[in-house]
């Protein structure tokens, strides 16, 4: 294996371990503080992280070579990070259980290889089709409540983290296009910049208070150095090396981390059948990602 694939997959594990406790320390810091308290700590500590990387680094010059090309896809993914993050943490906040919060969150690697397939002209084949399937099948498993009513069919938050999925895709879709034109430090101080701009909007619109727990300002730092600047910085680092579908197969375990997490922190575990529907959508990622990137071959 090339050192540069071996890069992309150390970057996709590391990504994947630190956005597992993610939905880990968010829970608990939103389990104390407003969603509007909880955004304008997280993103703060995000920004000034992001904003020393890209200095170190030498990024922060990129701004003075930016075309307007470049500089309309920062807009767009400015607007689609504020919309994808804020369903994340909406989600996070409504399910009680964040390992189903994950589970269910596996329909966004279905969603980035379908991009990938429609728009990047990637190949697809009957495998990823069985593996997509599966994925699906089991966020509905997951979802599924036994009501025979719309209102009650799903539990509460599932087509909340459908659309997160779905934008979600759409901005990694739109880094992965531009990435190697504009560097991993740059597009993510971008993001942390739109989202502590629009945390800092929500927070005066809701008249809400800087004091907080100092419990929940611990989870936020913690979350705040693991989310916005670690783990999106290496799934863009990843993205530079290897191809989407090949970052989202070391990515589609991370329902397995956050399991063990979630018991850990907050002795919650999912109910059976969203145990096993858990697992399927885990399998039918691992399928669908693995196919498409040139693991899994059918025979001719």
């Amino acid at each position: 294996m090339k050192s540069e694939t071996l890069k992309g997959y150390f970057f996709a594990l590391v990504a994947t371990l630190a956005f597992s406790n993610v939905y880990i320390f968010s829970k608990a810091a939103l389990n104390e503080v407003h969603l509007a308290q909880f955004g304008i700590y997280w993103f703060a500590i995000g920004t000034f992280l992001n904003f020393l990387m890209a200095a170190k680094n030498k990024k922060l010059s990129q701004i003075r070579t930016l075309s307007k090309k470049q500089i309309r896809v920062l807009v767009i993914l400015g607007i689609l990070e504020i919309l994808t993050t804020t369903t994340f943490f909406v989600s996070i906040n409504i399910i009680p259980d964040p390992a189903v919060t994950s589970f269910l969150g596996n329909m966004y690697p279905v969603f980035l290889t379908l991009g990938g397939i429609f728009l990047l002209k990637e190949k697809f084949g009957w495998i990823e089709i069985i593996g997509a399937v599966l994925a699906l099948s089991g966020a509905f498993v997951i979802s599924y409540t036994g009501g025979t009513t719309l209102k009650t069919f799903f539990i509460a938050g599932t087509g909340i983290v459908f659309v997160n999925a779905l934008l979600a895709a759409t901005a990694s879709l739109v880094v992965k296009v531009h990435v190697k034109k504009l560097s991993p430090e740059f597009i993510n101080l971008n993001r942390t910049v739109w989202l502590f701009t629009f945390s800092i909007v929500v927070f005066v619109v809701t008249r809400q208070s800087f004091a907080i727990p100092v419990s929940a300002l611990k989870n936020i730092a913690i979350g705040a150095v693991l989310g916005p600047f670690l783990a999106v910085l290496t799934v863009y680092y990843s993205f530079h090396f290897i191809d989407a579908s090949r970052s989202s197969v070391v990515q589609s375990l991370k329902g397995i981390f956050v399991l063990i997490g979630a018991y850990l922190f907050f002795k919650t575990i999912p109910l059976s059948h969203q145990l096993a529907g858990g697992l399927i959508t885990v399998f039918g990622v691992l399928i669908m990602t693995l196919a498409q990137a040139g693991v899994l071959k059918t025979r001719k």
